[in-house]
């Protein structure tokens, strides 16, 4: 059975919300100055261990954008995956090798998850997240922690209820991130 392995980035109060710089909050490209050689190698494992990612439609947009036209390892790893977008609004064809995946999103990945092949990667998408993990379908989550505090911006896991997590591993970065992995 394949697993989806989620990650994403928050600061030390939970904020998730434009990590990037996309315009989306004040303050928003706070996790940029952190990103290291390491987060990257390791960003790029995670997709070479799958055959799909899966994202919502924030993510893509924002994800698309940035990347569709970037060159190097990581750029070139993430334009090739076949990606699969959660969304009530998109209509297909898109670009940037992506398909529509629309419907009952839990049932869906449900189903992807029995398919063989690789894992099934997932970054960002904090509503689709938070959406999977209350249907038991995260196998895994890896979240870098941020040294910073926002104080205002979506966090993660907002409004999810409870979740018992186990920590499996955590590894502290050069530039102060911690990665915390965790597993239900």
């Amino acid at each position: 059975m394949r697993k989806l392995k989620a990650g994403g980035f928050m600061t030390l109060d939970g904020v998730f919300q434009d990590p990037g710089g996309f315009g989306e909050l004040d303050g928003g490209g706070w996790a940029l100055p952190y990103f290291s050689d390491a987060a990257r190698d390791d960003a790029i494992a995670g997709i070479e261990a799958s055959d799909l990612f899966l994202c919502g439609r924030v993510t893509y947009e924002l994800l698309s954008t940035a990347w569709s036209g970037n060159e190097g390892e990581y750029a070139d790893r993430l334009r090739e995956i076949p990606k699969l977008v959660a969304s009530r609004t998109l209509r297909g064809p898109l670009t940037w090798n992506a398909s529509v995946l629309d419907g009952d999103v839990p049932e869906a990945v449900a189903e992807l998850k029995v398919l063989p092949g690789k894992d099934i990667v997932m970054y960002g998408s904090g509503t689709l997240l938070r959406t999977l993990l209350r249907h038991g379908l995260v196998d895994e989550v890896a979240v870098g922690v941020h040294p910073l505090v926002l104080g205002e911006g979506k966090r993660l896991f907002d409004g999810i209820g409870r979740a018992d997590l186990t920590l499996v591993d955590v590894a502290k970065g050069d530039t102060g991130v911690a990665t915390l992995i965790y597993r239900p």
